[in-house]
């Protein structure tokens, strides 16, 4: 294709040469000279290779003329996944911006975000009339076209980070379909700061057919990314709990981290007030090299019952401040009570479970998470079991069905059920009744034995809530110090059941059944005995084997579990659904919800699960929920923060780049002018304007030598022109 088509009409120029070689012929003269027979044969084998010579020179002028209107022409070569179209015809473009909290990186008193959008607008300016464009970001779910140009760039005007999205793998695909629709040449532009987490390498392949399924379409990626940038983040901050115990130390523990510089950093910790007003609590000082990381811990004492609130902070902020804040929300609230039933003497068999959930310290001081009341099991059918927020049954006897309808209904209502096993488990046939079937996980079937202590519990890799705080032990734990002699083995799970944790042989250990709103675990060993016991009555040694904290750990998690803990849940990442219990004596008809942006409104709450459901979470922060005045009202929340790869910088290598994009010819730049050129090479083609202007400067020079070398007048270094008298020597 050719920029100025109207240029190729100077090749008609190529006959001036032609004429000037046909009126400049050499004319034939009539000589008068003795001895003419060796003299004509000269001459005509020198006019033989003159003509040969004038001939190779009208070829090498005629050859500049032409070269020179073709470059003036320009030509271009159309690429195989170049645009279509000529450059100044409409284009269907679609611009895809990364919106996530890493685009404000600020480099240069500009945001990356900022970048982009200078970037977007500008090219937006420059695009030819008529053209249809899109403005995406990542949280575009139905990409649509903009009205005109005036709209697509006030769209792109008011981008802003989000807290939460999708990968721009994800919403390229969703503009590959729209632009499917249009007629005209197609062309995608990405912003995007080359980070990593903007992509998911699991969109490769449907990227890629989306692209391809086009046809000829520009793919743009405009890198306003920082090569090497500087910042220093703080992790997701671990808390020892969702609800603590009051009287009980908050222990806050987070991990800071730099990236690209080193230096020292102040981390401080705040508690919100009533009114949301920050009081600091401590700080702590930590030196970090470059890509180094510590863990950081705080303890935060005296805290009353009720929600409190509040965040981490570095202090100073950096180039990236998203990473710089981490919020908790915690519930202070009275220890759970706990119905703790077992064989008589009931105080002596329940005494190492109930040292491992309410120790007598701490009990003392008000500091146990647990209140446990204990009771043998002829007091189980009259015990008022909706006091308790969870009933542990210690190796039960055989019991009434109405007793098995009682703990079920329990469960119904939301209880947790914990029903360990053992020795009184006979006959066995009354655990398998159907009474008892409606409430615990599988049917008991034989007891297995290993005298020589070679089997032990081994929790695996679970992802049940129960073993969470086992995960980052991993390894640690040996639980072969820790033999279990004797358990109960289970046949046909009921439909829904599952197995929590397992023993070293393969057989089940801890089994769960849901029912209604609570839960039920059937635990195939006793977790509790007599002191008394004997050691050859022992079925393990988990309570009681050489600084058994295993079985500290794995009773207070357990019971945490069933008394319903792990359903209370006041941390999320953004985006996420948050949905907070409301008590019996905090119910009002509607809350008055205040998001970190502090514009409040009312909800409402759901009155059959008696909880507050908060949908929309798209800020990081801490969520403050209010109700019935500023003294006595009722004050709950929860927080909110980024997920960790919102804020990763590390870059996209290239390799992974292209088996993200495949075949899909994906242009890259940096400045404008590179993108130009980019584009210009899409739309148009490859430009021969200078390989022509080379090609003629090459001919040029070579006819100048042959015309100085052909015209050459011998003994004097020159050359006559062609057609002009030679000197002729005559006799005397």
């Amino acid at each position: 294709m050719f920029l100025n088509p109207l240029f190729l009409a100077g090749t008609a120029l190529v006959v001036v040469p032609i004429v000037l070689h046909l009126l400049m012929r050499p004319r034939p003269k009539h000589l008068l000279f003795p001895a003419l027979r060796f003299i004509r044969q000269r001459h005509d084998v020198n006019r033989r290779q003159m003509r040969l010579r004038n001939w190779l020179l009208l070829l090498l002028r005629a050859a500049v003329i032409c070269l020179l209107a073709l470059a003036l022409a320009r030509p271009s070569i159309q690429g195989n996944a170049g645009g279509i179209g000529a450059r100044e015809g409409p284009v269907a473009a679609a611009f895809v911006f990364d919106t996530l909290p890493r685009m404000s990186y600020r480099h240069e008193n500009q945001t990356r975000l900022e970048a982009a959008q200078a970037f977007g607008a500008s090219l937006l300016g420059e695009l030819p009339e008529e053209s249809r464009v899109a403005v995406l970001d990542a949280a575009t779910t139905l990409p649509t076209f903009q009205v005109d140009l005036g709209g697509a760039n006030h769209r792109i005007e008011r981008l802003e980070p989000r807290a939460v999205g999708r990968a721009l793998s994800k919403v390229a695909i969703d503009a590959a379909g729209l632009l499917k629709t249009s007629d005209l040449p197609k062309e995608i532009y990405l912003f995007s700061d080359l980070s990593r987490a903007a992509w998911d390498p699991g969109d490769a392949a449907e990227l890629t057919a989306a692209l391809e399924s086009l046809g000829l379409t520009g793919v743009y990626l405009i890198d306003v990314g920082v090569e090497h940038p500087q910042n220093y983040a703080l992790g997701e901050v671990r808390l020892p709990g969702q609800s603590l115990a009051k009287n009980t130390a908050l222990n806050l523990r987070c991990e800071l981290s730099s990236r690209g510089v080193s230096g020292q950093r102040v981390v401080e910790s705040y508690l919100l007030g009533r009114q949301g007003q920050a009081e600091k609590r401590s700080q702590e000082i930590v030196e970090l090299a470059e890509g180094e990381s510590a863990a950081i811990e705080f303890v935060l004492g005296g805290l009353d019952e009720g929600t409190h609130q509040g965040f981490l902070r570095i202090v100073g902020g950096d180039a990236l401040a998203a990473d710089d804040t981490r919020y908790f929300t915690v519930d202070v609230r009275p220890a759970w009570k706990v119905l703790v039933a077992a064989p008589e003497p009931a105080e002596d068999y329940a005494f190492y479970l109930t040292e491992a959930l309410a120790p007598q310290a701490f009990r003392k001081n008000g500091q146990a998470r647990f209140d446990c009341d204990v009771i043998g099991y002829p007091r189980l059918a009259e015990a008022p079991l909706e006091r308790y927020a969870a009933v542990v049954l210690l190796d039960p006897p055989p019991l009434a069905d109405a007793v098995w309808q009682q703990i079920g209904a329990f469960a119904q209502a939301g209880g947790g059920v914990a029903v360990c096993v053992g020795d009184a488990a006979q006959p066995v046939a009354s655990f398998n009744s159907a009474a008892a079937a409606e409430v615990l996980p599988a049917k008991l079937d034989l007891v297995a034995r290993h005298p020589q202590g070679d089997v032990s519990l081994a929790p695996d890799d679970s992802q049940h809530p129960l073993l969470e705080k086992f995960r980052p032990l991993r390894g640690t734990i040996g639980w072969d110090a820790f033999p279990v002699y004797r358990y109960w083995q289970v046949t046909a799970l009921t439909p829904g059941a599952q197995t929590v944790a397992a023993y070293s042989d393969g057989d089940p250990a801890i089994l769960e059944r849901p029912l209604g709103r609570g839960r039920v675990l059937l635990l195939t060993t006793p977790v509790s005995e007599s002191p008394h016991a004997s050691a050859g009555d022992r079925w393990n040694l988990l309570a009681t084997g050489f600084e058994p904290w295993p079985f500290v750990m794995l009773a207070n998690e357990m019971t945490l579990y069933l008394a319903g803990s792990s359903d209370t849940q006041f941390n999320y990442l953004a985006g996420q659904t948050a949905t907070i219990r409301v008590q019996p004596g905090q119910r009002h008809p509607t809350y008055l919800l205040t998001p970190p942006s502090g514009d409040s409104e009312r909800i409402a709450a759901d009155p059959a699960r008696n909880v507050i459901v908060v949908a929309a979470t798209p800020e990081a922060g801490d969520y403050r929920i209010a109700a019935g005045g500023a003294n006595a009202g009722v004050h709950l929340g929860f927080s909110v923060n980024l997920s960790p790869d919102a804020t990763q910088l590390q870059r996209i290598e290239p390799e992974q780049l292209k088996q993200l994009f495949g075949k899909v010819n994906v242009r890259i730049a940096r400045s404008r002018d590179q993108l130009d050129r980019e584009v210009s090479t899409s739309r148009v083609g490859r430009e021969l304007f200078g390989m022509l202007i080379a090609a003629m400067a090459l001919v040029l020079g070579l006819e100048h030598v042959l015309a100085n070398r052909f015209y050459q007048a011998p003994g004097s270094g020159l050359r006559a022109p062609a057609g002009k008298k030679q000197p002729v020597a005559r006799s005397p």
